[in-house]
C-alpha cells in the first residue's frame, strides 16, 4: 500500500471510530436517563438516590467516550504510519583514518 492510501484509511477509520463512540455514549446516557426517570415514576421517594446513581453512571459513560475519542485522535495523527527506510549511516572513522 502506498502512503496516501494508508493515510486515507487511517482518517476513515478514525472518523468511523469517533462516530461509533459518540453514538454509543449518547445511547448509553439515554438509557441511563430513561431508567432513572422510570424508577422515579415508580417510586418517587427514591428519586434522590436514583439521580445520584444516574449522574455517576453518565460520568463513567462520558469518560469512556472521551477515551475512545483520544484513541481516534491518535489514529489520525498516524503514529503507526510506516516510515521510509533511514539512509545508511556513514562508516565511522577510526583513529588511523584521521
Amino acid at each position: 500500500m502506498n502512503d496516501l492510501t494508508f493515510l486515507g484509511l487511517g482518517y476513515i477509520g478514525a472518523g468511523v471510530g469517533a462516530g461509533l463512540a459518540l453514538i454509543g455514549a449518547g445511547v448509553g446516557i439515554g438509557l441511563v436517563g430513561k431508567g432513572a426517570v422510570e424508577g422515579t415514576a415508580r417510586q418517587p421517594e427514591a428519586g434522590g438516590a436514583l439521580r445520584t446513581t444516574m449522574i455517576i453512571a453518565a460520568a463513567l459513560i462520558e469518560g469512556l467516550a472521551f477515551f475512545a475519542l483520544v484513541i481516534c485522535l491518535l489514529a489520525v495523527m498516524n503514529f503507526s504510519m510506516p516510515k521510509s527506510p533511514a539512509p545508511a549511516a556513514a562508516p565511522a572513522q577510526t583513529a588511523a583514518q584521521k
